[in-house]
């Protein structure tokens, strides 16, 4: 395994008090200490990438999961309706139950794939 260079160079700069308190946050919300966020955010903006952190926020996590949960009742009523059936009320409310029941995990899947082949999210 290649060892990583050595991180010599040392980059600052000044911050009020709730501007330091929104860089906190943010890290914390990506599981990073300040200076790690701050050296991911960093070097992606300098290399062009977004200046979001490749980690998924929860905001990022709960908007997907509606999505594919969203997705998968679209799909499942269309296709019903492309071969001539009729939805019950009962059965929409199983489609909704079913699409809710995995979403959170269809979500993070979808996410972590797009992180892998640098689709940004």
């Amino acid at each position: 395994m290649v060892k990583p260079p050595l991180r010599t160079k040392t980059v600052g700069t000044k911050l009020s008090e709730p501007e330091y308190a929104q860089l906190e946050a943010a890290a914390r919300e990506r599981g990073l200490t300040v200076s790690e966020w701050c050296r991911t955010v960093l070097l992606a903006s300098g290399n062009g990438h977004a200046t979001k952190s490749a980690e998924p926020t929860g905001s990022d996590q709960a908007l997907m999961a509606e999505l594919v949960a969203l997705r998968t009742i679209l799909l499942n009523v269309l296709y019903k309706q492309a071969n001539g059936e009729r939805l019950t009320a009962e059965e929409m409310q199983r489609l909704i139950e079913r699409a809710d029941a995995d979403k959170l995990k269809k979500a993070q899947a979808r996410l972590e794939q797009a992180a892998g082949s640098g689709v940004k999210g």
